[in-house]
């Protein structure tokens, strides 16, 4: 592949990972999704200032994006560093958002829909550990019980994608979640305080 298409296409992947599908499930509610909770863009945040629905949107629209970007940028036979590498800028796109000057979401529905795309036996069996964390938590009463359900599930997918399926796309797995701890890094800091 051309290196000025493969920049052309990256680029791409970022923008559209960029679409902040938080802010457009809030139009019309006056919320600014950014002030308003957590502040975060992202479907948790929308489920807490908004209606469900509209969390639902916004949860669909993150997950859509991760997948699309590698979807419609990349063909079974283009090589998996690349197919990765499309995966991680829609993340990226999503974690540093220019439509927000730079302040985006913490990448998780993004990373799982790059993942189910990229990889969709291995992701599909290992987010049902997810929900199961979450609920867990909740009844057992942890603080940050979402920030331990997400970096748990996407460090199971990446340890397990790096078993099954090799070290170049083991890297990839642990690069985006990489980026995961990074933009959870305060709520890490208040499981610590």
């Amino acid at each position: 592949m051309l290196p000025w298409l493969v920049v052309l296409k990256i680029s791409a992947s970022f923008i559209l990972g960029a679409v902040p599908f938080a802010v457009i499930a809030v139009w019309g509610t006056g919320i600014d999704i950014t002030r308003a909770g957590s502040g975060n863009p992202g479907f948790n945040n929308v489920l807490r200032v908004s209606s469900r629905w509209r969390a639902v949107f916004a949860l669909i629209g993150d997950l859509s994006k991760g997948a699309a970007a590698v979807a419609i940028l990349s063909a079974a036979s283009d090589p998996v560093w690349f197919r990765w590498s499309l995966g991680l800028a829609a993340v990226a796109g999503h974690c540093w958002t220019p439509f927000l000057t730079f302040k985006g979401g913490k990448g998780v529905a993004t990373m799982a829909g790059a993942l189910l795309y990229l990889d969709l036996q291995v992701t599909g069996i290992c987010l049902i550990l997810y929900p199961t964390l979450r609920l867990f938590g909740r009844r057992m009463g942890w603080a940050q019980e979402g920030a331990i359900a997400s970096m748990t599930t996407m460090s199971v997918i990446a340890g397990t994608i790096l078993t099954l399926r090799g070290i170049e796309a083991g890297a990839f797995a642990f690069l985006a979640l990489a980026i995961v701890i990074l933009r959870h890094s305060p709520n890490i800091h208040q499981l610590f305080k």
